[in-house]
């Protein structure tokens, strides 16, 4: 990178724009579309421009060497897979609508992409036949796909993004364990030296299976995922991975069982202000289709089923609300006043929430009727719980019972410990020390390298445009000639110098450009330090300024020059 060429803006490809493109609905999609670094090529599909390209090339570089240093190994594995490796381990099905399938002239099945954890273990198969050759460490940046139903807030959720995957094979627990904590530690030093904010938080395994995962996320106000932090203890997690254990109550002293008129009372409110009671001594019942079989979802009353959930608890079964010609069939289920009580063909799935022992008001299961002093456990069993409430803000930590905080983030790392899940499936072995079959276990890691360029936006930018971190800008200093012939030269002039120096250096030498439109996109662009040759450069002096502080000060050129090179 060092003596790279001076960029010029006069050449450069380009264009800022005053006005925030009209679908854009977060600060980054906004900013980086402004101030040229990317533009749209279709929905959740994006063209990086010079600008873009410099700061993503350089997130990769401080990737790469993170990786390389705990001894990772860089490969280049193909885009377009066959089916087969995916059938395999169950995720042809399991990735549903999301994974892009297509069929090449003779009608064979192949994918894009999403993650390569099928294919990193043919290669292991292919290339390690004993435990010598263990453990070892894959891994590369590559483009993934996945289609996305609502591609959305620019390049943070897109159909095609850049990725860095990186893959551990080890013969023992003990070892995954150990790569597990490499890449942690290698994940740590990445996002400091990016500048992230960032916290680690337990996670779900999701479609990826395993049995640990954490989750690196980057708070900030565009974030998708909610995570909460405990103030008194260490507990962070994704809401999504907080689960609480089942706390049965006595309940013998609750009277029996007893239905009441409760007329027009179909939703919580309507039944909480009728009876005169809180929502939360009510319990709701929410029907879903499980792959067409109905299922019974009972929360406390104030609070929501977490969709989300119910979907990872399920899959890859696909999960639907029920409709009115389901109720239209079953004549046993009453909308509205649905109570898990005498339900039959139902499978009933509970929150820990509604422990044996509980008791509650809920739906009778006839018109107009409820019923109360039903207590878990005596007048209905519940199949299986399942943490499926949505986390509030002041719900108690599992660790300590504090009440946690809620924040949203962007995820833009994720590891797993995954154990031996696609070993088995593609039966990875290698010789052990005893001359016996040994089945690998593996680890999988990945970094989002432009959703993290996103993050870096949203963290750092301000009131006037974006404003990078040093490591990852696309130029160390932003030259801005505001004049004429004499500013203009100049700025050449100490661009130069500047590069020989070995900085990084773009300089706005535009013809018929304003030197208020200039310092407006200097401060858009973000570059850390800017440099103005203005009304005293005849003087051979210029004014530097710090992007970030504002703080600015004129200084002769040589001394600007090695306060830029220190």
């Amino acid at each position: 990178m060092a003596n790279a060429p001076v960029q010029r803006m006069s050449q450069l490809m380009a264009k800022t724009l005053r006005d925030d493109p009209a679908d854009a609905e977060v600060l980054s999609h906004k900013l980086l579309v402004r101030a040229g670094y990317v533009r749209r090529t279709a929905a959740g599909i994006w063209s990086w421009l010079p600008l873009g390209k410099k700061v993503l090339a350089n997130v990769e570089r401080i990737v790469r060497e993170e990786m390389d240093a705990i001894g990772a190994q860089e490969v280049s594995l193909p885009a377009l897979l066959p089916r087969e490796p995916y059938e395999a381990t169950g995720r042809w099905d399991e990735y549903g609508a999301e994974l892009f399938r297509l069929h090449d002239r003779k009608g064979g099945d192949y994918l894009l992409g999403p993650t390569h954890e099928e294919i990193f273990t043919l290669l292991v198969k292919d290339q390690c036949s004993s435990y010598k050759d263990l453990p070892v460490i894959l891994y590369q940046i590559q483009t993934k796909f996945r289609d996305e139903a609502r591609p959305r807030a620019g390049i943070l959720r897109g159909r095609e993004f850049l990725m860095k995957d990186s893959y551990s094979f080890d013969t023992e627990d003990e070892g995954l364990a150990k790569s597990y904590a490499l890449h942690r530690e290698a994940y740590r030093r990445v996002f400091e030296r990016l500048g992230l904010d960032y916290r680690i938080v337990a996670a779900t395994a999701g479609a990826m299976g395993g049995s640990k995962s954490e989750e690196f996320l980057a708070p900030a106000e565009a974030g998708e995922d909610t995570f909460a932090d405990c103030p008194n203890c260490d507990f962070a997690a994704n809401t999504e991975a907080i689960s609480y254990e089942l706390a049965p109550v006595d309940g013998s002293a609750v009277a029996a069982a007893e239905e009441i008129p409760t007329p027009d009372t179909p939703t919580i409110e309507t039944l909480a202000a009728s009876l005169g009671v809180p929502a939360s001594a009510t319990l709701k019942n929410l029907l879903v289709k499980v792959d067409g079989e109905i299922v019974a979802v009972g929360v406390p009353g104030d609070r929501e089923v977490d969709m989300g959930k119910v979907e990872d608890h399920f899959a890859p079964a696909t999960v639907e609300m029920v409709t009115e010609a389901d109720f239209a069939e079953r004549a046993d289920l009453v909308r509205g006043y649905v109570g898990p009580q005498g339900l039959e063909k139902v499978t009933y799935i509970a929150d820990p929430r509604v422990a044996p022992g509980t008791a509650w008001i809920t739906g009778a299961n006839k018109e107009g009727m409820h019923a109360k002093n039903v207590v878990a456990g005596r007048d209905f069993e519940v199949d299986q719980y399942v943490d499926v409430v949505v986390v509030q803000e002041g719900d108690p930590c599992p660790k300590c019972g504090t009440g946690l905080t809620l924040d949203r983030a962007i995820e833009i790392g994720h590891i797993f410990q995954l154990g031996r899940k696609y070993a088995d499936a593609l039966k990875l072995d290698v010789l052990g020390q005893n001359g016996k079959p040994v089945r690998v276990t593996m680890g999988s890691y990945g970094i989002g390298v432009s959703r993290a360029v996103a993050a870096l936006a949203e963290q750092s930018a301000d009131d006037k445009g974006l404003c990078w971190p040093a490591e990852v800008a696309p130029a160390d200093v932003h030259v801005v000639a505001a004049g004429k012939a004499v500013q203009t030269e100049l700025a050449l002039e100490v661009s130069e110098q500047l590069r020989a120096a070995g900085l990084r250096v773009l300089v706005d030498d535009r013809a018929g450009v304003s030197p208020g439109v200039k310092f407006t996109d200097a401060e858009l662009i973000g570059v850390p330090k800017i440099l103005v040759a203005g009304r005293r450069s005849a003087e051979g002096v210029v004014e530097l300024k710090d992007r970030r502080t504002g703080e600015r000060e004129e200084l002769p050129v040589a001394e600007a020059i090695a306060r830029l090179s220190a």
